[in-house]
């Protein structure tokens, strides 16, 4: 299991006490999954595919039942490439989402992943909007050992964003990581702001390779999932990062982000250490939680 040894195991309870995967069964994973967090349509649905496949290829034993749990929840959650794309000098990558979800301490741990992967990393401090916001990166920079471009709080975003990319390409950066607001008010203001940013990111780097990743906070729950649709319909998500599942969080969130959004999970955060962010394993995930 791993990086994912701190999350629960949201069904031992039931495998603990398996007989047969008879109707009672299946009516207690259901439950067992929607309070995990997977929701009532995914939850039925996971459970619908193992009824299915109990009864097609007669599995018996727990270990047989709980092995095809985990197939069936691990082709959820697998989208397309979970890499990141970052395959050009530089390449862009906007970190967006809600305050509080742990944008600004995803951007540090992942620009300490990087550096040590021998890049060059710089931090545009675009969150402009929130009090300290950019004295705050500037501590993760600090720590990664990244360097930072940063104007006065109440700067215009685009401003900071067009620095930094200038900086990126005089200095020969290989990943500008970009902060952005997460407290804009309505989706007209998001998709204003976000669309400008990208705009600047195609007039400034052509040809860039370019992630939009939205940070979401595990222990939120089903309203990470409300969060995530709303963020795909205004900024074009290619990637989640997913904060704090090492408190509260259930962690079955994941599972309907991927299957309804078509978004895959690249990175996930159990931790406040440094090297607490991870790229995300599917197969590692569900292990755990099963």
């Amino acid at each position: 299991m791993g990086f994912f040894d701190k999350l629960k195991k949201i069904t031992a309870n039931i495998f603990g006490g398996f007989t047969e995967a008879d109707e009672s069964f299946f009516e207690e994973l259901e439950e067992t999954l929607i309070l995990a967090d997977m929701g009532v349509e995914t939850s039925s649905e996971a459970v619908e595919q193992l009824r299915t496949r109990c009864r097609k290829e007669k599995l018996r034993s727990q270990e047989e039942v709980r092995e095809a749990l985990r197939d069936i929840l691990a082709d959820m959650i697998t989208v397309d490439d979970s890499g990141l794309n970052i395959h050009t000098t530089p390449s862009v990558v906007l970190i967006i989402g809600v305050n509080g979800v742990g944008k600004t301490t995803s951007i540090g741990k992942l620009g300490h992943q990087l550096k040590a992967q021998g890049k060059r990393v710089l931090f545009c401090a675009g969150d402009t909007f929130r009090a300290a916001a950019a004295d705050q990166l500037q501590i993760w920079a600090e720590r990664a050992d990244c360097e930072l471009v940063r104007q006065k709080e109440g700067a215009d975003p685009g401003a900071v964003l067009f620095d930094a990319l200038q900086a990126a390409k005089a200095r020969g950066v290989d990943v500008v990581l970009c902060d952005t607001a997460g407290r804009l008010h309505n989706k007209a203001n998001l998709m204003n702001e976000l669309g400008k940013l990208s705009k600047i990111i195609d007039r400034e780097c052509p040809g860039a390779s370019r992630e939009t990743l939205l940070v979401l906070d595990a222990t939120t729950g089903q309203n990470g999932l409300i969060q995530a649709r709303t963020f795909k319909e205004t900024a074009g998500l290619t990637g989640i990062i997913l904060t704090k599942l090492d408190g509260t969080a259930k962690g079955g969130i994941v599972v309907p982000i991927a299957r309804e959004l078509g978004v895959p999970v690249k990175y996930a955060g159990v931790g406040e250490g440094i090297d607490d962010l991870r790229p995300f394993n599917a197969r590692d995930y569900v292990e755990a939680i099963i």
